[in-house]
């Protein structure tokens, strides 16, 4: 089932908001500075191409880099992203069959506004390997 969950959401939007990590990673390696929060973007990005099956946890030892890290990953990258998973989950919910994309899309929002400090994991097993 998850399969083909992740093969329609690939298809009505995974790929369009994977394109959008891709650009920001992009963007974000270009100073080396940058090169952690592309990293992030990119992480993010395969997560947004195929989430279904995957999930996010926190890191418990995630400490005040990961949250001056989230901050200044909002204001490079984060914001317009996370409005990127509005807009289309808004346009998804207007349609029957893909609420439920719609929904994942707003499932997103947390992860793409704050990444540093999360882990992706498949969802049986929902505990962070570190």
């Amino acid at each position: 089932m998850k399969t083909i969950l992740n093969v329609i959401w690939l298809v009505l939007s995974g790929f369009w908001l994977f394109l959008g990590y891709l650009l920001a990673g992009v963007l974000l390696c270009v100073t080396v500075i940058g090169i952690p929060f592309g990293i992030a973007a990119f992480r993010i990005g395969v997560y947004s191409l195929w989430p279904f099956g995957y999930t996010t946890v926190e890191r418990r030892d995630a400490g005040a880099p990961s949250c001056i890290g989230n901050v200044l990953w909002l204001l490079l990258a984060g914001w317009w992203l996370a409005i990127t998973h509005i807009v289309t989950g808004v346009i998804l919910c207007l349609t029957v069959i893909g609420i439920p994309f719609g929904i994942a899309n707003f499932k997103l929002i947390p992860v793409s506004l704050l990444p540093l400090g999360r882990e992706i994991v498949r969802t049986d097993q929902p505990f962070a390997t570190r």
